[in-house]
């Protein structure tokens, strides 16, 4: 029977480490006063002495351990609990290299990291020995091919004209985009390479919300300049939209489209944040704001409040803008709202160039966790719902639809098409290509990339010349990807992209084609009479173009 108790015994597990370390430190002293030299057949002496301290500084720790009252961990573990902080400190970066399967997608899964690494450094993407993934699992999607394949079309045709009646400018866009990311939340480095690459590509970078840099004017690439709520770069001292200001940039040549930011996939309905600790003299002068201070855009716009004001924002833009094409992006919440939007449009005789639908899996920047996880409309349905009501409205020829959220493969393109889209944009896709990997340090001013930090330093460590290739090549390769998945299909361009060429398995024993599984209102259909469906029925009956809020919806 032993002498100890339980009690004991465990209090000596939990202190064996720092009684050891005593225990080396005062025998090493013995050691030295009475010269015993009981180590010298062990230990070099300078080895001893590199002992002798880490156990001095380790006893200090022990003694202020069980001293503190604030951790309990570290009383009851005093030196051995500090490796309970250590582990969960690395624990992403363990879980990200060491333990994580090819296909956790949290937030991407190291095969679409992969994918994004191989295409931006032009190495093979090719898959020996079959699908890592099960095609009998529900949800598992696939392109049905033709069995008369077209030759593949060469990827530079892959465009589409975004510009109504209402627009002077129209542009022709690639089919495949940089999304929107502000100057301030990236580094300069970082947007000269994403600028540059799309410049070669001949595709356009999006700005974000942080407004237009030098950066994004450098290289004389297209750019898409989005308007959030904090009218970054085009507002007065209090904040507001300021006209003069707003004609001035999007004068510009590199301005090609302009967009006004609703909200948001990561954070819809919460205004956006950049740190004070990222904000230098040179973003503060680009976006008109102080120094010393966290950089919050309001939840809400100020130059408009309801979907009529929404409208002739829109008109005023494009007359500021000498015609440029002006749309809007957003993350579908309430569908009444957007269907208010809609009637809106219907009742002043006033559309959109375009629209960008952000899906809730999409964000670059930090969010709540709530908000990330549990706020906003996914891109399927919010594309579905948004393509639908401007067909059902009779409006759909006239406004061209982009998707965001998640997109970085060929398959992730064709997918968004056949839900109604006519181009898509990516903002963590380009990100990879330009070297992130994924640390989700983006908001610490800390990313070991130099990719989304404004510490000149870390900056150093992104090569320009370098990383602008691989975002030139990322596009083309995905392109290449794009042309001969089509080809397979005995398809020659995207706009050829039916829901009823995409399939989903339901069951263990029943797939279904989107054309199935999804329902798709025909042209006019919410203006008539018919019976539709009770959802788009009942939901278009309670919108109102002169509020955003409608009861129950």
């Amino acid at each position: 029977m032993s002498v100890f108790s339980a009690s004991q015994r465990s209090k000596a597990m939990r202190f064996s480490v720092w009684w050891a370390v005593i225990a080396f430190a005062v025998f090493y002293v013995m050691n030295q006063v009475f010269s015993w030299n009981l180590m010298d057949p062990f230990l070099s002496e300078s080895l001893q002495i590199d002992f002798f301290i880490w156990a001095v500084f380790l006893s200090l720790l022990g003694l202020y351990d069980v001293l503190q009252k604030k951790h309990s961990i570290l009383r009851n573990y005093p030196v051995m609990g500090h490796f309970r902080y250590l582990f969960e400190l690395i624990r992403p970066e363990i879980r990200q290299y060491l333990l994580e399967s090819d296909e956790d997608s949290v937030p991407f899964s190291r095969a679409q990291r992969s994918l994004v690494y191989q295409r931006a450094k032009n190495l093979p993407s090719e898959q020996a020995f079959g699908s890592l993934l099960d095609v009998y699992a529900n949800g598992h999607e696939f392109l049905s091919h033709s069995l008369t394949p077209v030759p593949r079309s060469a990827p530079e045709s892959f465009r589409i004209d975004i510009g109504n009646a209402q627009c002077a400018q129209p542009y022709s866009a690639s089919i495949f985009n940089i999304s929107a990311m502000s100057f301030g939340s990236l580094s300069a480095n970082a947007i000269l390479a994403l600028n540059a690459g799309a410049k070669r590509g001949n595709f356009y970078h999006d700005t974000g919300e942080g407004s237009i840099s030098p950066y994004h004017l450098e290289s004389g690439g297209d750019l898409v300049w989005e308007l959030g709520s904090g009218y970054f770069g085009c507002r007065d001292e209090k904040g507001n939209f300021d006209p003069a200001r707003f004609a001035e940039k999007a004068a510009l040549p590199n301005v090609k489209m302009i967009e006004i930011k609703m909200n948001q996939g990561a954070k819809p309905g919460h205004g956006g944040i950049l740190p004070k600790e990222k904000i230098t003299p040179l973003v503060a002068e680009v976006r008109g704001i102080p120094m010393g201070q966290d950089c919050v855009s309001p939840s809400a716009h100020t130059a408009f409040r309801t979907p009529l004001q929404l409208m002739e924002f829109i008109r005023k833009l494009r007359e500021l803008s000498n015609g440029k094409p002006v749309g809007f992006k957003l993350c579908v919440g309430r569908p009444s709202e957007f269907m208010a939007i809609v009637k809106a449009m219907l009742q002043t005789g006033i559309y959109p160039d375009y629209i960008v639908v952000d899906g809730s899996e999409g964000g670059t920047g930090a969010a709540p966790v709530e908000f990330s996880n549990h706020m906003g409309m996914p891109l399927r349905e919010g594309l579905l719902l948004v393509h639908n009501t401007l067909v059902g409205a009779g409006l759909r020829e006239h406004i061209k639809i982009g998707a965001s959220g998640k997109i970085i493969s060929a398959f992730d393109i064709v997918r968004a098409l056949a839900l109604g889209a006519d181009w898509v944009n990516s903002a963590r896709g380009f990100l990879f290509a330009v070297g992130c990997v994924q640390s989700m340090s983006c908001q610490n001013n800390k990313c070991p990339t130099g990719v989304a930090t404004q510490d000149k330093r870390r900056q150093k460590a992104l090569n320009v010349a370098n990383k602008t290739e691989r975002v030139y090549r990322f596009h083309r390769n995905t392109m290449l990807s794009l042309s001969e998945m089509l080809a397979a299909a005995g398809l020659t361009h995207p706009a050829g992209i039916r829901p009823e060429h995409l399939v989903v398995r339901v069951s263990e024993v029943e797939v279904q084609t989107y054309a199935q599984r999804y329902t798709f209102l025909s042209s006019g259909e919410l203006l008539t009479g018919a019976d539709i469906h009770p959802f788009y029925r009942g939901t278009w009956n309670q919108a109102n173009s002169e509020t955003f809020y409608s009861p129950g919806n």
